[in-house]
This record gives structure tokens, sequence and C-alpha cells, in this order.
């Protein structure tokens, strides 16, 4: 009978208060992360389009998937619809309530516009992501593996499926955490083909780099600028490449150890010394930093997944020319700071600290409206609960689990202890 016993307690999940806990501050953290801090409370549409923010596609308003909603909406209006989390998208604008969503009407701001014309879809609203255009999760695998979201199109991909080359792998540290900030898909490698006349320390550590180089009256700067391999050097156009060490020795090289040691006198050196003050302040200027006709150069072509290192939007050049052709290949979000993940993330951490230690104050706030003997009250309660707490677990068998009975049991006799007073 013993054996049967400890047989169901050794099947039941158990977890301490502390593991509750953590767990449930994990799934908050999380959430905020997703949502960026929005409590969803009121519709986003009065915002315009937001640089980033957690949208919603409701299938049940929008089968044809071609429509999205905010966190408030996706709350309030569309409750019990079925609801498609796609994390978050840039320069969107809430469609609730609009033709999109035929004769639906939100419930929170309902004078919106008849169409959001520069709001854009992929098949994600449809609930389906990466190239073999699959749901999350799906239904049909038993375990889901992780998805990568390239920073471009912002569709999602299995690791599988975005195309590295056998030698290649995602750069991660020896606990799995991704080195990189951002993910360039195949597809869209090949609008940000610019990226490969830059130092190769905007690649993230531990992923092989066989990208074309530009080749033109400036190839001789470019050669002296250290690459990922630590080389620098170029072989029939090609960045020569070298291991992981050295990747994370050269991502750290500051101006001076880039100029030092080489050799590199006059005008190249100059301009050497300006393209890493530009990685350094991502500052605007009035000069391209990367040299002349490098951006005219269309020679170049990258086919292949890219994976940037961190803060690596900082060294964009940022002159005329350079802004011109970010405009012109529609990625000029590329050199906004709010568009990033880490910028969303870092604002819902600090929206977070904010709404905690505004509850905190509120708490205290109501704590010192209270006269002397509703203050006595609430401690007197505390002590009465740990002293039941310290009882019950001094008469509990410790090899047994304690269940929901057990609880209820401990509040049952407060309750008893309070009327009897």
């Amino acid at each position: 009978m013993s054996g049967e016993f400890d047989d169901d307690v050794e099947a039941e999940q158990t977890i301490s208060i502390n593991e509750y806990l953590n767990d449930v501050e994990e799934k908050e953290l999380e959430a905020d992360l997703v949502l960026g801090g929005d409590e969803g409370k009121e519709c986003t549409y009065s915002k315009g389009y937001m640089k980033r923010q957690a949208i919603f596609s409701c299938l049940t308003c929008a089968p044809e998937g071609n429509a999205g909603v905010c966190t408030a909406c996706s709350l309030t209006c569309h409750d019990g619809h079925e609801i498609v989390e796609l994390w978050t998208k840039r320069n969107f604008r809430c469609d609730c309530g609009n033709s999109k969503l035929g004769e639906f009407f939100c419930k929170l701001f309902p004078s919106k516009d008849v169409e959001n014309a520069e709001n854009s879809y992929n098949h994600n609203f449809k609930g389906v992501y990466c190239t073999c255009n699959r749901p999350y999760p799906d239904p049909d695998v038993e375990e889901q593996v992780e998805m990568i979201q390239c920073c471009i199109c912002e569709d999602w991909f299995h690791e599988e499926h975005i195309g590295l080359e056998p030698s290649d792998q995602i750069p991660r540290d020896d606990e799995g955490e991704p080195l990189y900030e951002d993910f360039i898909c195949t597809a869209c490698s090949t609008v940000c083909s610019f990226l490969s006349t830059y130092p190769q320390t905007i690649w993230a550590a531990g992923l092989r780099r066989n990208a074309g180089c530009n080749t033109n009256k400036d190839k001789d700067v470019l050669e002296e600028i250290p690459s990922a391999g630590g080389s620098g050097k170029l072989e029939n156009g090609i960045c020569s490449n070298g291991s992981p060490r050295e990747d994370n020795a050269i991502a750290n090289t500051s101006a001076e150890s880039v100029t030092g040691g080489k050799g590199v006198t006059g005008e190249s050196s100059k301009k050497i010394f300006d393209l890493v003050q530009c990685m350094n302040d991502g500052g605007a200027h009035t000069a391209c930093l990367l040299g002349d006709n490098i951006v005219a150069d269309g020679s170049i072509s990258l086919t292949k997944p890219l994976f940037l290192s961190k803060n690596w939007r900082a060294t964009l050049c940022r002159c005329k020319k350079c802004l011109s052709m970010y405009e012109q290949k529609r990625v000029s979000y590329l050199i906004d700071e709010e568009d990033s993940i880490a910028e969303y993330e870092r604002t819902a951490k600090q929206k977070r600290e904010e709404k905690l230690q505004q509850q905190e104050g509120a708490e205290l706030t109501f704590l010192n409206k209270l006269g002397h003997v509703e203050k006595m009250e609430i401690l007197n309660g505390i002590a009465d609960m740990k002293d039941e707490f310290h009882n019950f677990l001094q008469s509990f068998d410790p090899s047994k689990a304690i269940t929901s009975d057990d609880v209820h049991q401990i509040f049952e006799n407060l309750a008893k202890k309070r009327r009897r007073e």
C-alpha cells in the first residue's frame, strides 16, 4: 500500500514556492518583452504607424490573413477568436474595425480610416512561417524547434531551412545563447549586399564568412582593415577568414589597434581611422566612410543567410550617398535605433521596472494612509499566517507532497481563528 502511495507522489509534479514564484516572474517578463511593456488597455491606432509593436492576426475576422490588430484589440475586441501571435512588426497601424475586417466594429477606437495603406502583410498573418510554409506550433511535429526572425522581411525560419553551408554554423556560445543581434535570411541578403563592404567585425563571431568584397580604387584601404579571420587580406576578391577565437579578438579591436603595426600612412590611414570612428560613434557624416564608388558598384551579390554582431547598426555609414541608398532599398529603418528588437526589449524592461516601482509606491502610500489600528490588524494577520504555516510544516510528514487540500486547510484554520477573536 505504501509503495503505491509513493508512486503516486512521484508521479505528481511538485515544485517549491520559490520555484513557483520564479516561474511566474519569468513568464511575466517574457510577456512584457513580447508586448513591449504594453498593458493592452488602449488601442494603439491613435499613435499612427508605430516603429515597432506587438501585432496579432485574427483569422476569425480576416481568414485571408490580410489584417493585424494591436494587443488591446486582440484582448478586448477579438476575445475568443482564432488569434495568431505575430510577435512584433515594424511601421504598423492597428486594423481593428477597418474595411479589412468587414462589418466588424472596434470597441476601443471605432473612428478609423477605411484602410492603413502603409501596412505590409506576409504569410505570417495566415499563421504560417518559413520557406516550408508551416504553422507554429506545428501540429504534425512532436518536438517544436526554435525559429529565427529575419530583421528585414520579419518572417520566421526553422534553423534547418535558413540555407547554411555545411561548414557554417549559427553563432552561439557554449550555453547555446545567440552571439548575434540580428539575422538576415537568404532572400533578403541580396538587398543587403552593401554590408559586404564593411569590416568583418559586423559579422557575429563563430560564423565563417565567404561574402564577396567590393573591388575599386579604395581596395587597398579595405585590405588593411582586419577581417574576422585576423589577416584582413583579400584573396581573389574574397574576404579570408579565421577561427571564432580570432573573431572575438578582432571584434574588440579599437581604432588604435586597427591602424597600429600595419604600416599604413597618409590617406589610407585616415580612411581606416574614419571608418573605425564611424563604427564607434555612429554619427552623421558628409563623406562616405567606406570610400568612393563603393555604394555605386553593383557587382556584389550576397545570397546566403547573414548573422550580424551586437550593435552592428551603429557602424552603418550615414553619409548622404548611403542614406539615399538605404532609402532606395527601403531599409532606412536599419539606422533607426528604435527599430531593433534589442532596443524594443530594453524599453520593455525599463517600462516593467517603472511599473514595479509604481506598484511598490502605491502599496506604501496605501499603508501610510491607514490608521494605527488598521496597521496593527494587518501586521497581526501576517504574524498569524506565518505561525499557521510554521505549525503546519512542523507537524507535516516531509516525505509527502503538499496538496491543494492542505493549503485550503491552512486558510480554513486561519479563518476559524479570526472568528474566535
